[in-house]
This record gives structure tokens, C-alpha cells and sequence, in this order.
């Protein structure tokens, strides 16, 4: 596998959770720096015993909702 896509949401409380598509890890922090490395940390434990990805992907979800009028 060339790269591990991670879905990122932020909660309404600030912090991070992320998703990674197609593989079963997941993993949240408080802020980015410390989603990144919960991210590196999560994917090494889950591929432990097999050959990981080469790099990472981290795509931020970002919803936003404007008043109008």
C-alpha cells in the first residue's frame, strides 16, 4: 500500500478525530500536532505485523453553516 488515507473531522469541542478509509484505524487529539502524531503512532500499532503504508494522508472534513439574511 502507497498511502493511508485518514478522514479528519474536528468536533464541536475543537479536537480531532480521524478516519482512515478502507482500513480500521482510528484515532483522535486534542489539536493537529497532536493528531499527526496519534495518526503515525495508531497506523505503525495496526500494521505491526504487516508491511505499512509509504506515506499518509490526512483529509480535513470541514463543515461549516453561515446565516443568511
Amino acid at each position: 500500500m502507497k498511502e493511508l488515507v485518514f478522514e479528519v473531522t474536528q468536533e464541536a469541542d475543537g479536537g480531532f478525530v480521524a478516519e482512515s478509509l478502507g482500513e480500521g484505524v482510528i484515532t483522535q487529539a486534542d489539536t493537529w500536532d497532536e493528531l499527526r502524531e496519534n495518526v503515525r503512532e495508531a497506523t505503525e500499532a495496526y500494521f505491526f505485523d504487516s508491511t505499512p503504508p509509504e506515506r499518509i494522508r490526512l483529509h480535513l472534513i470541514r463543515d461549516e453553516i453561515l446565516a443568511v439574511g
